[in-house]
């Protein structure tokens, strides 16, 4: 057999021109491999080559024919056709090649055109077809001599295919074998993670051929091939990726197509992106489709899944030799739910602590046991922000970030229940504070100043003392100041890594208290209260903390201030 990828004119000059009939040369492998590496040798065929996989593209509704010549009978005939991103419709038949070449018996050659009817025109008899998108094989053991054609169309799209042929079907062997028992199985279930196992193809066990595996996960169906992996993870509906010479083809010229020629196409593998019909191409959207290779392991734990998702999950045997693939049955699983979110009863005017994993969520509910006008959310933030959102009945009423103390007033309504989500923050775990009540009167949380910053002046520094001075509100409320000795090398980091606001100050020393006083200013402007504090050492960095304390005992601390006395008077 002769399977050649040259122009049909050119197979046809090959055909008989004398009285006598003429033989086809068989396979020459030495030229075969030398015209394989010719790219241009191949440009623009319509004839398959013998033992290689070629990868083309068809418009939809529009046709496309190959030939192959094979010149003995019961010669062995192996035919692949691979769909990739559409259904193909397709069709192999032989029929004769012509006995005779003369014309009128006078020795003369037949005219081409004319050879080229007696060829072309016939419809020749059918041997095998196949609608569909699945990847369909015609295998015989004892083919008869003649011209093969091989029609192929798609109409549902614009479509990128791949075609492999060959007359050594035992030898060759380019694709993978699959095992006896060809699924996936799933060991292993989580949340976020789902283990698979396979069998190892007898190709790479027992041949000892070089295969690696490679796993496609996405969320939509299963894949039948490589090829339609490949296609869905293109950026457009262009052309498959340019071919590793001597190993697949393809079996068009660009530029014949109305494709720009690439000069970097041995450089850069990519696909194109416009044509001179007017097809021009869109990026589509990111799709969520990941493919990893992992070589010939036979065990993998797909990870960072989302829970309670349903996946499917691919895995094709590629041969690194030939680049050919060969698809395994997939399968599909769906990863486990969350756990189940605990929701925590607020009670009536009651503070409750609320701690959160960083980037994790909390569920509370407050079910009023009395009819109300209006609630009141207080949440105090202890650490970093955190995301509120209140829903009265599955309505959403509230969403917010919150740091250090906030308080939400809402429009009550009849055995209303509320759902409270507490979202935490991604640097890290929070911290908070959160009291609901629908007694308007029932505050546990002091009233702060938008600025809880403490100021310290420079120039009353002495070495013995330091003034300061902080923003109160028209509330009374009570103030206590602490100091503490800290080192010269003490920095804003380890400043801020204190700065938990819910921490009172019963959790710090009595050396370390300054004093406690009350304070309250109903002008708001004139909100403001200085205070000095001595016994201090020369020279030496203290940091200091003022804590409010509200009338319900819950205290919030204003933010920490670095402060250093004079080292020389």
């Amino acid at each position: 057999m002769l399977l050649l990828r040259c122009p049909l004119p050119l197979l046809l000059l090959l055909l008989p021109l004398g009285s006598r009939p003429q033989k086809l040369p068989t396979r020459d492998e030495e030229l075969f491999q030398m015209q394989i590496r010719d790219k241009a040798f191949f440009h623009d065929s319509s004839v398959i080559p013998d033992g290689a996989e070629i990868s083309s593209y068809l418009f939809r509704d529009t046709p496309k024919r190959y030939f192959f010549v094979v010149e003995e009978d019961n010669t062995p005939l192996a035919v692949t056709v691979t769909p990739c991103d559409a259904p193909l419709e397709w069709k192999l038949s032989v029929q004769e090649l012509p006995e005779e070449a003369s014309g009128e018996g006078s020795g003369d050659p037949e005219p081409l055109e004319q050879q080229k009817q007696q060829i072309t025109n016939e419809e020749g008899t059918e041997l095998f077809s196949y609608k569909g998108n699945d990847v369909e094989y015609f295998v015989s053991s004892s083919s008869p001599s003649g011209l093969y054609q091989l029609d192929l169309l798609s109409t549902e799209k614009d479509t990128h295919f791949k075609v492999y042929a060959t007359t050594t079907p035992e030898s060759d062997q380019p694709y993978p074998e699959l095992p006896y028992d060809p699924r996936i199985d799933v060991t292993s279930l989580g949340r976020t993670t789902v283990t698979l196992a396979w069998k190892p193809s007898p190709t790479a066990s027992l041949l000892r051929q070089p295969i690696q595996y490679c796993i496609v996960i996405n969320k939509e169906h299963n894949f039948k091939s490589l090829c339609a992996v490949e296609a869905k993870l293109s950026s457009d509906d262009a052309f498959m990726m340019a071919p590793k010479p001597g190993l697949d083809f393809s079996p068009f010229d660009f530029a014949h197509f109305g494709f720009p020629a690439d000069n970097n196409s041995g450089k850069e593998r990519g696909f194109l992106k416009s044509s001179k019909f007017g097809r021009q191409t869109s990026p589509k959207p990111r799709v969520d489709l990941h493919r990893v290779c992992i070589g010939n392991k036979n065990i993998f734990t797909v990870s960072e899944l989302k829970p309670d998702t349903q996946y499917y999950f691919d895995m094709f045997a590629v041969n690194t030799n030939t680049n050919m693939s060969t698809a395994y049955v997939g399968t599909f699983a769906r990863t486990k739910e969350e756990a189940k979110q605990k929701t925590v009863e607020l009670k009536d005017g009651k503070v409750t602590d609320v701690f959160i994993k960083r980037k994790g969520a909390k569920f509370l509910r407050f079910a009023p046991v009395s009819s109300h006008q209006k609630v009141t959310f207080s949440v105090h933030s202890c650490l970093d922000a955190v995301q509120i959102q209140v829903r009265r009945d599955g309505k959403l009423l509230l969403s917010q970030s919150v740091e250090g103390v906030r308080q939400f007033q809402l429009r009550g309504k009849a055995k209303a229940k509320y759902l409270i989500r507490l979202k935490g923050s991604k640097k890290g775990a929070s911290m908070l504070k959160i009291l609901a009540t629908t007694r308007p009167n029932k505050q546990s949380f002091p009233s702060l100043p938008e600025d809880t910053r403490i100021k310290a002046f420079d120039k009353l520094r002495t070495c013995s003392s330091v003034t300061v001075a902080w923003l109160g509100t028209q509330e009374r409320n009570k103030f206590c100041i602490y100091k503490r000795e800290v080192d010269d090398n003490y920095n804003e980091e380890q400043k801020k890594r204190e700065q938990n606001q819910c921490l009172g100050p019963d959790t710090r020393k009595k050396s370390e208290k300054v004093l406690c006083k009350y304070f309250h200013s109903q002008n708001i402007q004139k909100a403001v209260t200085t205070e000095t504090i001595r016994g201090l050492q020369p020279g030496k960095s203290y940091l200091l903390d003022v804590y409010v304390i509200g009338h319900g005992g819950h205290s919030v601390k204003y933010q920490s201030k670095l402060v250093k006395t004079r080292k020389f008077c």
